[in-house]
């Protein structure tokens, strides 16, 4: 079976169905699958299920050959999960409880000035101010004690280490079971659109993935 030509998405699909970790590079993919090729019994599911999907688009009647960049990407893919140990998945468990007691903090006059409602915390000042004298009916001040569990600390929400990249070569040693990739706001679409192949290709997460209108040379 040829899965060099197959994407990594389509990759972990398959993996999904085997019943097999979908965490790793294409390469890492290729090799699980061959090896639960080895069973005869796998085997002919895995081909069942190829041939099903390869019948499936053939069946399909496209009305444009732009259906594949228009269409063919919305369909949902499974975000990849990180791999974690259980006093990490415990850390976590307690920050998401510890950030729903965390009140919101609040610029001071925030309620008499709608400028001041949309920017961030800053830090009260003045002889009178309620706020810094923490006087009732006022915002919570900015405290040590409003602190995160630390081993949890600077991971994103799934569970992931963030690693800002700012080209494709950046990726390069990363860990797709632990790390994620976050791209640089200043990353024009050129680089972007290489780190998402690259990313692909090495089975990483891209948390700030955006849609890329490849025209031209971009594609």
């Amino acid at each position: 079976m040829e899965y060099d030509s197959m994407t990594v998405a389509e990759l972990k699909d398959l993996l999904r169905d085997a019943g097999l970790p979908v965490s790793g590079k294409k390469a890492d993919l290729i090799a699980r699958l061959q090896e639960a090729a080895d069973t005869p019994a796998e085997a002919e599911e895995l081909e069942e299920k190829v041939e099903e999907e390869e019948m499936d688009i053939e069946e399909d009647e496209f009305e444009s050959d732009d259906f594949f960049e228009d269409e063919w990407d919305d369909l949902h893919t499974a975000r990849q999960k990180p791999v974690l140990d259980e006093d990490t998945k415990a850390a976590l468990t307690t920050r998401a409880a510890q950030k729903k007691n965390t009140p919101s903090f609040r610029r001071q006059e925030w309620f008499r000035y709608k400028r001041l409602s949309r920017t961030g915390w800053k830090k009260p000042r003045g002889d009178d101010s309620s706020q810094r004298k923490n006087r009732k009916y006022r915002s919570a001040l900015v405290r040590v004690g409003y602190g995160k569990i630390a081993a949890a600390r600077g991971l994103h929400p799934s569970g992931f280490e963030e690693v800002l990249v700012n080209k494709s070569s950046d990726l390069e040693g990363l860990d797709p079971e632990t790390q994620a990739v976050r791209i640089a706001k200043t990353v024009g679409n050129r680089k972007r659109s290489a780190i998402h192949d690259r990313a692909d290709d090495l089975g990483l997460r891209v948390l700030n993935r955006r849609r890329i209108s490849r025209r031209g040379d971009l594609r």
